[in-house]
């Protein structure tokens, strides 16, 4: 079976879109590997899934699958590819769509020719929808990984995150302690983990190691779960702009009970074909 797709990417974290609308697509673990390796498929951080929507409710079902094959419910820079993917190919003529996820329904709002405006919903700091495997919610929790005694904020926007702030994110053991963090007891479901240095309340700086992918060059909720922390914590205030080694968001958020707001480019790179 021949699969037509497009690569895409948002600030150099990367994906294989694929339309499951126009065109039938049945995908399992060991395909979206194979898509996703990129000496022997096409190459990305993530596979994402346009499926027709459960309902009247949505323009879209939005799917996400991690390079190692995992679903997850939750890729802010997924979704802003997303929108940008459903509007050229004509799949809808609105630049405001409705999507839904594992997550609950997002709204991807097109802003311009390149950007995209995402209401990522409200983010739960409750440990038990992380989930995180403590007794009670706080503003920090504290864990001995790999060598490194880490204090860490913690919030679920659809998907885990643990924030850590950092003097350096040149510096910050990013492989080291990402990788044990992500498979610690403590989050049942793995974790996305962001080592944030604050350059002032208004900007930050972060690299993200992201369950089932590794360090990526973006992560949006990764970003948005940073400045929610930082935010919540006192340290920062919206809106803030969040630099990754891809380049730069800007996140909105005014607080508990708030949605985030999460502004950023998304860009196709080629359209392909392969065989299946």
């Amino acid at each position: 079976m021949k699969l037509k797709f497009t690569k895409m990417h948002g600030l150099g974290n990367d994906f294989v879109v694929i339309d499951a609308v126009s065109q039938p697509v049945a995908l399992d673990t060991a395909t979206i590997r194979r898509l996703a390796d990129r000496h022997f498929g096409v190459g990305c951080d993530q596979v994402l899934v346009v499926e027709p929507p459960p309902g009247p409710e949505a323009d879209f079902r939005y799917r996400i699958f991690n390079a190692d094959g995992s679903e997850v419910a939750q890729c802010g820079n997924g979704a802003r590819c997303f929108a940008r993917f459903v509007r050229e190919k004509g799949l809808i003529d609105r630049d405001v769509i409705r999507v839904v996820t594992a997550a609950g329904a997002m709204t991807l709002t097109l802003v311009g020719e390149d950007r995209v405006r995402v209401n990522m919903g409200v983010p739960n700091f409750d440990p038990a929808a992380i989930p995180l495997a403590v007794h009670e919610e706080m503003p920090e929790y504290q864990v001995s990984v790999a060598g490194h005694d880490v204090i860490f904020g913690a919030v679920s926007l659809g998907n885990p995150h643990a924030v850590i702030v950092v003097p350096s994110v040149e510096k910050a053991p990013v492989a080291a302690v990402g990788a044990a963090l992500q498979q610690h007891p403590l989050f049942p479901e793995r974790v996305n983990v962001g080592f944030m240095e604050i350059v002032s309340p208004g900007k930050v700086r972060l690299r993200v190691y992201e369950r089932g992918s590794g360090e990526t060059l973006a992560c949006g909720s990764g970003a948005c779960a940073a400045a929610v922390v930082g935010i919540d914590q006192g340290r920062l205030r919206s809106p803030v702009t969040v630099a990754l080694p891809g380049g730069e968001l800007t996140v909105e958020w005014q607080g508990r009970g708030e949605p985030v707001w999460m502004t950023g480019p998304a860009e196709s790179v080629f359209e392909g074909e392969i065989e299946l």
